[in-house]
């Protein structure tokens, strides 16, 4: 391919509206333009990144036995409310009505479909399990579409859904997928952590986020510095125990005066004690009533294990009016004793003793509390936010904090789906079963993303050989048509097209340093430089672009030169 024939719209200065380095280099590469908000045109160069993406995960699919279907992005709104979701899916859905006033929503997924799909197909268990996916557009109406690819409204997406007979059946596809999507990151040559994970909308029993390491990343990821534990920031488990408390007497409740002081370091700094004496607590909204979560003072709750262990769908912090109307105080002097309503409290409270909390009256609270004496039992469950240098919960190494870009994620949906939509089988009994299903997505575009978040420099893209545009860059000082130097310049490109190398030749008629800060932004792997001064030798300048070291070759060599950078750099992913 020639550049001038190429169509890469480079650009100078950074956008404005670019906020992380993904966008700001996809935009200046020449590889997306913005239509609207959330919303973006991929241009050649983009493309051919997608392309070689999408390539990889059809691969490792079809090794893995799943099977490519298209599905419509345009889904009836009754399939939604068979499923329950219709209601409860939000905002984010982009709904719509036809002539005929029926009502569709434009996917953000496609659970239902695909449902809908096999529970008119299957019907014994000689046809399970099967695993179909698709590579297809998806639409979320974002409230705030940011980061270029990373938060869109229009996106791609590798979606799949397996259908087994049981759970154990559910599970050997969970692991087949979850091995295959290791495959597809470590083959885009991708630093990343499979990392537990939370549900969310999707629903179903377990997950596992897929996590390209970068500083950007919006997710915070905990991993073990010795096994191989990692889980989002929601998941991670507290590795609690109860508290051993050294040896002192339990001391009587006491009600101490504390005159404006609301917050848990205006509490501690008054009475002159640490932040984990202190119990902080927080009342909840729920579908059910109010309800009294207990933490120590220098740990926050964590809402996403709230609502597992709760068992609803949505949680709000209670406001001020109702605090008052539970406690009988204001805001800030909360405390379990005497409280009618559910206390669920975190395990690490357990064996607390002599501890403080509000005292349920304006500028009161109580020191020297205890479990049972004072406080009846409560739920004890982990309802904290894990802090990096805790234990981790396997083997008790410590934890280490990474920001992360979720790339992929894989889920156990168990019957949720084929329950609702009466997606059933029969055994071998003759027994009508619902079928066990697993979910798993793999975000395309945002994957390209975060390739270049991982890997870039200041002067611009350093792209991961597997989801480059072109493998190498011929890049002539001088293009002059019709010279014994065209002539050589052109051999040299058409030997490495022959040998099926994806080979950019930078015709433009340019300086060199443009010429060079263009390649630079856009981030071949590999630079092949052509001056005079060189060809006189029989020599060009060959130039990788993510260690820069430049190495002299001779002309006649370059091929096989060249073809061993390249399986160097293949085999280092």
């Amino acid at each position: 391919m020639f550049f001038s024939q190429l169509y890469i719209p480079t650009l100078k200065e950074k956008p404005a509206e670019a906020e992380v380095v993904s966008h700001q280099l996809m935009m200046r590469a020449g590889l997306i333009r913005k239509l609207a908000s959330g919303i973006y045109s991929f241009l050649p160069l983009g493309v051919r990144s997608l392309r070689k993406m999408e390539s990889i995960i059809r691969e490792e699919m079809e090794r893995a036995g799943a099977q490519e279907v298209i599905l419509p992005a345009l889904q009836p709104a009754e399939l939604w409310r068979e499923s329950g979701r219709w209601d409860k899916y939000g905002k984010e859905l982009f709904r719509l009505k036809d002539r005929h006033d029926h009502e569709y929503c434009l996917g953000p997924t496609h659970e239902e479909v695909i449902t809908d799909l096999i529970r008119h197909e299957i019907r014994s268990y000689r046809q399970l399990p099967i695993n179909l996916y698709q590579i297809q557009t998806k639409f979320r109406d974002e409230i705030r579409p940011r980061f270029g690819l990373m938060r869109g409204r229009e996106f791609g997406m590798k979606d799949g859904y397996s259908f087994d007979r049981d759970e154990a059946g559910a599970g050997h596809s969970y692991e087949k997928m979850f091995e295959a999507y290791q495959r597809i990151f470590k083959r885009c040559g991708l630093r990343f952590k499979a990392v537990e994970a939370d549900s969310g909308a999707i629903g179903g029993s377990f997950s596992h986020e897929f996590m390209v390491l970068a500083e950007t990343g919006e997710d915070a990821v905990l991993a073990c510095s010795a096994c191989r534990y990692a889980a989002n920031v929601e998941r991670a488990v507290s590795a609690w125990q109860p508290r051993e408390e050294p040896e002192e007497p339990v001391r009587p409740r006491q009600k101490i005066h504390t005159p404006g002081q609301r917050t848990v370091e205006e509490v501690t700094r008054f009475l002159t004690v640490p932040a984990d004496r202190l119990v902080k607590t927080i009342l909840y909204q729920t579908p059910g009533g109010p309800v009294a979560i207990l933490v120590r003072g220098d740990q926050e709750v964590n809402e996403i294990k709230l609502l597992r262990v709760l068992g609803v769908d949505e949680i709000t912090l209670a406001d001020d009016r109702t605090v008052e109307q539970v406690t009988g105080a204001p805001v800030g002097f909360a405390g379990a004793l005497g409280l009618a309503i559910p206390l669920w409290a975190d395990g690490t409270l357990q064996g607390l003793k002599n501890f403080i909390m509000g005292a349920n009256e304006a500028d009161r609270h109580y020191a020297d509390l205890n479990w049972e004496l004072d406080i009846p039992l409560p739920n004890w469950a982990d309802l904290r936010q894990v802090k990096p240098g805790e234990p981790c919960p396997r083997c008790q190494a410590p934890l280490e904090s990474h920001r992360g870009i979720e790339v992929g994620h894989v889920f156990k949906l168990g019957d949720k789906y084929s329950r609702a939509l009466k997606a059933t089988y029969l055994d071998e009994l003759g027994k009508e079963q619902a079928m066990i299903m697993g979910c798993y997505g793999i975000g395309v575009g945002r994957t390209v993303a975060a390739a270049i978040e991982q890997n870039h420099d200041p002067d611009g893209i350093v792209w991961p050989l597997a989801l480059a545009p072109f493998q190498v860059l011929l890049t002539p000082i001088d293009w002059k048509p019709g010279s014994p130097d065209h002539q050589t310049i052109l051999t040299l490109y058409e030997s490495l097209r022959e040998a099926g190398i994806e080979v950019l030749l930078d015709d433009r008629d340019e300086r060199p340093g443009i010429k060079f800060k263009d390649g630079d932004l856009i981030g071949i792997p590999f630079r092949v430089t052509i001056g005079p001064k060189g060809l006189k030798q029989g020599q060009v300048e060959l130039r990788p672009r993510r260690s820069k070291q430049v190495e002299m070759i001779q002309i006649d060599q370059a091929l096989e030169v060249i073809q061993k950078f390249i399986a160097a750099e293949a085999s280092r992913l």
